[in-house]
């Protein structure tokens, strides 16, 4: 199905301020929660497409990717597929921002009111550092993740070798209780078993009841060619294990870039300088230019280049994340002045000027004086 455009799926102008843009997502999630209208799969719906809307339009670097290029800027950014995951999974995943507008766990009462699980895991958030050459070709990368892992000792389960856990009574294993108001359900965790939904009698001694220990371990990311620094990636599951029986958190890395010494990169073109001599300015010539990752490739210099002048080479710089296409390589000329020159070298200059100001036409000395 074609998205709709964001600014249209909350009723907004595209100057929307960010008071007007969270008033008009707060109205959309109370028109069209599931525990508003149950059984209702078009509003189920209009609730994931409007959460999807808010997640970019309060996002101040996503919102301008967006203005700027539309759904396809945002592809392969490591996004939340809204319309591919379910409501409870959309609800678990943006627990806080729902707790941020509604002052708890927004929508426990989903499917009637069914029990969910205890929360997910926590997300981890890393930052690393790729090479230019890896943003051009995309590249694998090993990064350290540094958190909580299941307890060997306990299998996770937080109680001491040969005992359960016990579901706990208060919250009936839901890990929450609900406060209904009006049709909507608020709920906040269990404060008894703290969300988990169990009581341990025994702890595990090695864990102390927590069902994990901190470890560290190394997960392979893949970075596609086309990325840039200051963007992130998702990787969905490799984040901080989730108490007992819930899914683990996600794991986002933070994309980071180390200068190159011969090429800046602006979007997906790359800027390069070359130095070129006087009388090859003049005659003109060929550049023989190594990019990044080793390959070459010739450009001509045309006779009377001055100064400055950018040569353009269309599809020779990076590919773009979302389709088949490439930005351009853009050259800028030196052209190198000789600090110091022999009497011969200045005698043949000196030769050249008089050469030069022979040929000018007698319109060119006239706009010269």
């Amino acid at each position: 199905m074609k998205k709709r455009d964001y600014y249209e799926v909350l009723g907004i102008s595209r100057e929307a301020g960010d008071d007007e843009i969270r008033r008009a997502y707060k109205q959309a999630a109370l028109k069209h929660h599931p525990d508003r209208n149950q059984g209702d799969a078009a509003a189920e719906h209009k609730f994931k497409e409007a959460t999807e809307a808010y997640a970019v339009l309060n996002d101040k670097e996503k919102r301008s990717i967006y203005d700027r290029f539309g759904h396809a800027g945002l592809e392969g950014r490591g996004g939340f597929d809204f319309q591919g995951a379910g409501v409870a999974d959309v609800l678990s995943h943006f627990q806080d921002l729902f707790s941020d507008f509604f002052g708890g766990g927004f929508g426990g009462g989903f499917s009637g009111g069914s029990r969910r699980g205890p929360a997910r895991g926590s997300d981890v958030r890393v930052e690393t550092t790729i090479t230019l050459e890896e943003t051009i070709t995309g590249t694998k990368h090993e990064v350290t993740v540094e958190g909580a892992a299941p307890c060997e000792e306990c299998s996770g389960s937080g109680a001491r070798k040969g005992t359960q856990p016990q579901t706990c009574a208060q919250c009936g294993g839901a890990g929450h209780v609900g406060t209904q108001r009006g049709f909507v359900m608020f709920t906040t965790a269990c404060a008894r078993c703290r969300g988990t939904g169990q009581t341990i009698a025994t702890p595990c001694e090695k864990c102390k009841g927590s069902g994990d220990v901190e470890k560290r371990r190394k997960v392979v990311v893949t970075f596609p060619a086309g990325i840039d620094a200051g963007q992130r990636l998702r990787v969905p599951g490799q984040g901080m294990p989730g108490p007992a029986g819930a899914k683990p958190g996600d794991l986002y890395v933070d994309v980071d870039v180390e200068p190159h010494p011969r090429f800046e990169r602006q979007g997906y073109d790359l800027i390069t300088r070359q130095r070129i001599s006087f009388p090859q300015a003049v005659l003109g010539t060929e550049l023989s230019i190594e990019l990044p990752g080793g390959q070459r490739l010739a450009a001509k210099v045309a006779p009377g280049t001055q100064p400055g002048s950018v040569l353009t080479l269309h599809d020779k710089g990076v590919p773009h994340l979302d389709r088949g296409a490439r930005g351009a390589l853009h050259v800028v000329v030196e052209v190198e002045v000789p600090k110091r020159l022999s009497k011969h070298a200045k005698k043949l200059l000196e030769e050249l000027e008089a050469e030069l100001a022979a040929s000018e036409t007698p319109s060119v000395r006239a706009e010269a004086r």
